[in-house]
């Protein structure tokens, strides 16, 4: 795929993107990349890694810039990553793709935008910004699923789903990765060390680093929020813990005067002159069930209870 880059994405040929004097981009697969890559004149001293990639850069070669895109997928952020590479110079970028990653990204920006000044620094923003266009509502989601856990724990006594936060934490985690590694893209394309973006066009990447920025502060946010999450729990889990324990320590104390009751009359001593009293059993029925009201009523005046 060919586009010269005029108010929108406009489609064209090899030779038509070759004699043009506007601003291009290309979609090249890896083969097609090693059959044309001359044709593109770009003095490339790093050349694009287009397989094994784990990794999202950029580095500045003598007379262009190199680099590769590793993108978590936003439908399954643990899933299969969007990976493929790239080369730029002043004149336009050749992404080298194998799948049809990149080709749906160019197909989006195609349909979606119209450039009243348009340029590659353009262009790239506008690249860039489809790679997070979602992720402000996605780390929403995320802010509301971790409230309603809380909610959960705090006013139903829920138990947490550990399974769920861990997911939330590994999403979060190589979201953020993802972020520090379009924060370093960004700035060396806002470098423009090899001069190949205009001066006042400089801005586009200046508002683009500013918004991963926004992200990546987000991301860490949501990342403390999630611990938090767990000490909510935890603490919920010591209060019920205590709980329990405060009932069976006052179940205990109850009964142990009457244990001790039972104790004494279960010795097998001879002379034991109540035992043959008429109105023995009903006393220490009674004075059983009056010192179990008695603990109780000291209990509940101790606030205990």
């Amino acid at each position: 795929m060919y586009f010269i880059i005029g108010e929108k994405l406009n489609e064209c040929t090899m030779e038509e993107l070759l004699n043009t004097s506007q601003q291009y981009v290309a979609l090249l697969t890896s083969k097609q990349w090693e059959d044309q890559k001359s044709m593109f004149k770009m003095g490339i001293d790093f050349e694009p890694k287009t397989t094994d990639i784990h990794v999202t850069k950029a580095e500045e070669n003598y007379d262009s810039i190199t680099g590769s895109f590793f993108i978590p997928n936003r439908k399954d952020i643990q899933g299969e990553e969007l990976k493929f590479a790239f080369a730029l110079d002043e004149k336009g970028i050749v992404f080298i793709d194998d799948t049809e990653d990149c080709s749906k990204i160019l197909k989006r920006i195609k349909i979606r935008k119209k450039w009243r000044l348009p340029s590659l620094e353009r262009f790239l923003y506008d690249f860039l910004n489809e790679i997070i266009i979602n992720d402000f509502r996605i780390m929403e989601r995320y802010e509301h699923e971790l409230d309603d856990m809380e909610d959960d724990i705090i006013k139903e006594g829920n138990e947490l789903t550990s399974h769920r936060v861990n997911e939330i934490r590994a999403d979060i985690r190589d979201l953020r990765n993802h972020y520090e590694q379009l924060l370093d893209l960004g700035e060396v394309f806002e470098e423009n060390e090899n001069n190949f973006f205009r001066e006042a066009n400089l801005r586009y990447f200046r508002l683009y680093v500013n918004r991963i920025e926004r992200l990546r502060d987000t991301s860490n946010s949501i990342r403390d929020y999630t611990m938090q999450i767990r000490d909510v729990y935890k603490t919920y889990l010591d209060i019920k813990q205590n709980h329990i324990i405060t009932i069976l320590t006052m179940v205990t104390t109850v009964f142990t005067p009457l244990m001790f009751v039972v104790g004494w009359y279960g010795m097998n001593f001879k002379y034991m002159p109540e035992l043959d009293y008429t109105i023995s059993y009903p006393i220490v029925f009674l004075s059983c069930i009056l010192i179990s009201v008695l603990v109780l009523v000291f209990f509940r005046r101790k606030k205990w209870l």
